[in-house]
Order: C-alpha cells, then structure tokens, then sequence
C-alpha cells in the first residue's frame, strides 16, 4: 500500500503494525515513492526467497493473500488491481455529507427493491477471474439483492456507487474507483468533492462512459439510472464543509 509521508508521521504506529502483518508500506511525498516500511523476516529463512516475497508485495498482492492480510486485522483495506490500499478513519465533515446523501437515498429507495446502503462493507468485482477487487464505497445502491450470499456477503454488482473525496482517497476515488466501475458494470458514479461543493457523475454503458456532468451550487442531481431519483446540492452541502 502507499501513504504519504505526513500520514506516515501522524500514524507510525499504525502503519508499522500493518509491515508486522506482513505488508509491505511505500512512502509518498508530492507523488513520488521515497521509502518503505517492509516486514522483517526470520534469519531461517533463505534470502531469496524473502528478496522475492517482498518484490511481490511491493506491487501486487492476489486476492487469497489479500484474505489473509484483512481476516484478522483492526484496519480497512480495498484490493484493486492487485494494489493494497488502507483506508483512514474519516472526518466529520465527510460524514457528514455521506449522512445527508444517505437519508435523501434511504427515504427515496424505501418500500422500492433496491437497497442503499453504507460503508463499511465489501464489494467484490471482477474485472476478470485473475482480477478480483474490493471495495467499500462510502454509499451503493443495489438491486440484485438475491446475491447477498447466507454469509451477508454481496456478489453482484451495485447500479450507483457514491465516493466522497477526501485527501487520502481523491486520487482512487478519481482515477482508479472510475475505471475499476465502468469496466465492471457499475451503470453509475457519483463523485461528491466536500470543499468545492460539486458533484461529478459518470453514466456507464457497456464498460464505456455513456454520459458526464458536473453539479454546482444551485443545481440538482437527477439520477438517470433511476428516475425521479433528484437531491438539491444545497440539502447534500447543508453544514458549511469549508471551515
């Protein structure tokens, strides 16, 4: 996984628990990878064969070793594209405006098949079998509710998927969450960025972007995926997120 150096600073601890769990952690400043906290291992090991181990995780990690990574441990992590990412706790002004989505969506979706619901919870998608990638989207919406499994774990794909931006995630939630839902069949996405107040919302259709817009100050958002689906930007921004 990769942090920046000023997370790294605020969360030593927390980050060197995670290279004990055998992953390995990339240090970020302005983009660029500068350090590593890496797991130690044993003298009785042979060397080349921990050399090779940590060169794998550096880089991708399959998704059986990304089971074992997440199944005992305190922190939150997403797979994608082989890629381990963890995520932070966040702040009030993000939850926030994921509460004010949620209720407008919960009121809008109720006694309806589909479902909203919130993170945290895993979504699994295929980008094909050797690429399995998990999630936890701030807000899903899911209508295929005959794939929760008898574990409560979900198998399908949800038809709109939320990200909030924060610091930490804007660059997956921008580039790598976009591509990683247009080619698994997620029909809609919604970026919401708290400190410009504008909402970004992709329609996809056939692992291609179907349709783009940018909501401002003033607007609403209609969904085109389910109609009659529409939330003032002013009700989604009510608390004042700039401070």
């Amino acid at each position: 996984m990769r942090v920046s150096s000023t997370e790294i600073q605020n969360n030593f601890g927390k980050y060197l628990k995670i290279a004990s769990e055998q992953e390995t952690v990339i240090i970020t400043k302005n983009g660029r990878d500068i350090a590593k906290i890496a797991p130690c291992y044993g003298e009785s090991r042979i060397a080349e064969h921990s050399t090779e181990y940590a060169a794998k995780s550096k880089y991708r990690v399959s998704y059986e070793e990304f089971l074992e990574l997440t199944k005992n441990s305190d922190f939150r992590y997403e797979l994608i594209d082989g890629e381990v990412f963890c995520l932070e706790a966040p702040n009030y002004y993000h939850q926030m405006v994921v509460a004010e989505l949620f209720v407008s969506f919960y009121s809008w979706f109720k006694g309806k098949k589909c479902r909203p619901l919130t993170s945290p919870f895993d979504v699994t998608l295929f980008k094909e079998e050797s690429n399995r990638n998990v999630v936890q989207p701030d807000i899903i919406v899911i209508c295929d509710t005959e794939k929760v499994d008898e574990h409560g774990r979900y198998r399908g794909v949800p038809s709109l998927v939320v990200e909030v931006l924060s610091g930490s995630t804007r660059r997956n939630d921008m580039i790598k969450k976009t591509n990683l839902y247009m080619q698994t069949g997620v029909k809609e996405y919604w970026i919401v960025d708290p400190d410009k107040k504008q909402i970004y919302i992709y329609n996809f259709e056939e692992s291609d972007v179907k349709d783009f817009k940018t909501c401002m100050h003033g607007d609403s958002i209609r969904s085109e995926t389910f109609e009659g689906l529409e939330i003032e930007l002013s009700q989604i921004f009510a608390g004042d997120v700039s401070k």
